[in-house]
């Protein structure tokens, strides 16, 4: 199925496991799933009606989250030199900051956009980032959770990027160009260069054909997952691998404003309406 569905559970197969976190999700709470924000594109002024908007789902997550996951691309360029982060989107951050206070957990993954995080998010914000795909046990149903770039058969480009991104030497010599120099360049290019977005594949490409669901095809022959939930393809789709499994892409913040949610029976798939 490639639509807006709330999906119904399965018993899970029985496997002595190692799991990141379990949680068990108090009765009236959710716990909530967003990705692909890109705030900051295609200009700070252009992002602004975006990031009030996300704001709002902020507040509205507040009142009933037992937890949120923010799932890569949060921002469409993230660096972290030793003493600088990127200027904007400080309400965002903001707003992160006083739910984490609150007692609400968050969990951040790296995108392709914003994988430049080296320990700001946990020791400002003290949020969790993670650079891989984690498992989470809810209420006893397996998930595993990323952002989804560079997984599966696809994505050919970026993943060529990827390796130059990643490596020590490139990120060192990033850091010697002024912030004001680099910062700028890097947004330039991150706006319009499809190869280092990642987003040459932008169109749905079939339920067989979909990278990311052939990745989580396989990684269900050696491990059973109920969910898998991720972004990056800019599509909302949900993908039943089989009869107990299914595989959800979030969408976008940019055109689509979805996300997901978990009740602690159903992951449902919805749409941000004011």
């Amino acid at each position: 199925m490639h639509k807006m569905i709330c999906a119904n559970n399965y018993k899970r197969q029985s496997t002595v496991m190692t799991i990141f976190d379990h949680m068990q999700v108090p009765e009236g709470k959710k716990i909530y799933f967003s990705s692909d924000n890109h705030l900051g594109a295609p200009t700070a002024a252009l992002s602004k009606p975006r990031e009030m908007k996300f704001l709002r789902w902020l507040q509205m997550a507040q009142k009933d989250a037992a937890a949120i996951f923010l799932l890569g691309d949060l921002f469409d360029f993230w660096f972290e030199y030793k003493t600088v982060v990127p200027k904007g989107q400080v309400r965002v951050l903001g707003k992160l900051a006083e739910i984490k206070d609150s007692g609400i957990p968050i969990y951040f993954f790296v995108g392709n956009h914003d994988l430049w995080m080296s320990g700001y998010f946990e020791e400002e914000l003290g949020i969790p980032v993670f650079h891989e795909p984690k498992e989470f046990e809810f209420n006893g149903k397996r998930f595993l959770i990323g952002h989804g770039d560079g997984k599966g058969p696809g994505d050919k480009g970026y993943k060529r990027m990827k390796k130059v991104f990643t490596n020590p030497f490139f990120q060192w010599c990033f850091r010697w160009i002024h912030p004001d120099v680099g910062v700028r360049l890097a947004r330039y290019l991150s706006v319009k260069n499809k190869l280092i977005s990642g987003d040459e594949d932008a169109q749905f490409l079939g339920e067989e054909k979909e990278w990311l669901a052939q990745y989580c095809r396989r990684k269900l022959e050696s491990r059973h997952y109920d969910y898998f939930i991720f972004g990056h393809r800019h599509l909302f789709m949900e993908i039943k691998l089989s009869s107990n499994s299914t595989y959800y892409n979030l969408g976008d913040w940019i055109t689509q404003y979805r996300y997901a949610t978990f009740d602690g029976k159903n992951v449902c798939l919805q749409k941000f309406e004011e």
